[in-house]
């Protein structure tokens, strides 16, 4: 059986370098990090972490609430979140709340025994779940509250981004089919999408919703954004423009022929729609590694405690088939106010 004595020897460092590496990574110099997990992972070392938890008397796993893991949003976060836990040696549970504010209030009672701390992504009952934790760590994925720390887009500038996108292809009436009424996100991209329409003086903003995040929502919406008269779309998030795109085809119409559609999150089924769609992108797995570091800082396994500082990241447009100019009508025509000659 490999043990640490083993890294230490193979990595030439000391039994506690190999221990702080494996677990504290950010507290030791990237090139004696990198040969100590380079050792590890040569030498098939597996970190004993019932002794660690024993010798630091915490439990050595943390926890990750999600609203629902089938959303790609979501999956992408648990993906960054497990990759970095277990860069730290912690252990992740994670638990799909089926968008239920009870269950997710459940689930936290439920996992808060059992970690150091917990990660709760999109809450939908923040304040009953913050409750339960009974004063353990907590950071938030996507939505802030006044001293709690967080980890969000930065959605007010891709909002910006979008709306100048639409309109430097000149659309003029853009509507906005909204997510869960609960969202958090929703009301910031509201805001940002109000705040843009302002800034840009001649683009008039439809808002619709609330619609569920799924493709489902997507279809319930279509018909509302062809009868209010916009020529481009933005959706609370990509799986909701898949089902918009859906139905649109279904009643005859054209993408981005008859409407330009722009979702939000780039995640995977973004290329797979035909046109490929353009969306918003935030680096999601990243999101899941800050949130874990940004945890471990607050439950004492890093020496960075950030405070209640929220960490907020870039938004990214990705421009891809699904939008274009709108088609011109006889009254855009340039030769519609000619005046008629006669021919000599």
């Amino acid at each position: 059986m490999v043990t640490v004595h083993d890294v230490a020897r193979a990595a030439g460092v000391s039994i506690s370098t190999v221990s702080r590496a494996l677990t504290m990574p950010e507290r030791v110099a990237a090139p004696t990090r990198d040969r100590v997990t380079a050792a590890a992972r040569e030498l098939g070392y597996r970190p004993n972490r019932a002794a660690s938890v024993l010798r630091a008397g915490r439990a050595g796993a943390i926890g990750l609430v999600v609203p629902d893991l089938a959303n790609p949003y979501f999956a992408a976060i648990a993906k960054g979140a497990q990759a970095r836990a277990r860069e730290r040696g912690l252990g992740l549970f994670v638990v799909d709340s089926d968008e239920d504010p009870d269950l997710e209030t459940e689930a936290v009672a439920g996992l808060a025994p059992q970690t150091d701390g917990i990660v709760l992504c999109s809450p939908r009952a923040v304040e009953r779940s913050v409750e339960a934790l009974e004063g353990r760590p907590v950071v938030l994925v996507n939505h802030e509250v006044d001293g709690l720390p967080s980890v969000v887009a930065d959605h007010g500038a891709g909002m910006l981004r979008a709306l100048e996108h639409l309109r430097a292809l000149g659309h003029r009436r853009v509507a906005y089919v909204g997510g869960p009424e609960r969202s958090w996100s929703d009301g910031r991209r509201r805001t940002g999408l109000r705040a843009a329409a302002v800034r840009l003086g001649d683009v008039e903003l439809v808002e619709l919703g609330p619609h569920r995040p799924q493709v489902a929502g997507g279809h319930a919406a279509a018909d509302l954004v062809l009868a209010s008269g916009a020529t481009a779309v933005v959706t609370f998030n990509d799986l909701v423009a898949v089902g918009l795109v859906e139905r649109v085809r279904v009643r005859g119409l054209d993408v981005p022929g008859d409407l330009s559609v722009v979702g939000c999150d780039d995640a995977y089924v973004a290329e797979l729609l035909a046109p490929p769609l353009t969306t918003l992108r935030t680096d999601l797995r990243s999101a899941g590694r800050a949130a874990v570091d940004h945890l471990a800082a607050r439950a004492g396994r890093s020496g960075h405690d950030l405070g209640d500082a929220a960490v907020v990241l870039p938004v990214e447009l990705v421009v891809r088939g699904s939008t274009a100019p709108p088609r011109p009508t006889l009254h855009d025509d340039p030769d519609d106010d000619a005046v008629p000659t006669e021919d000599t």
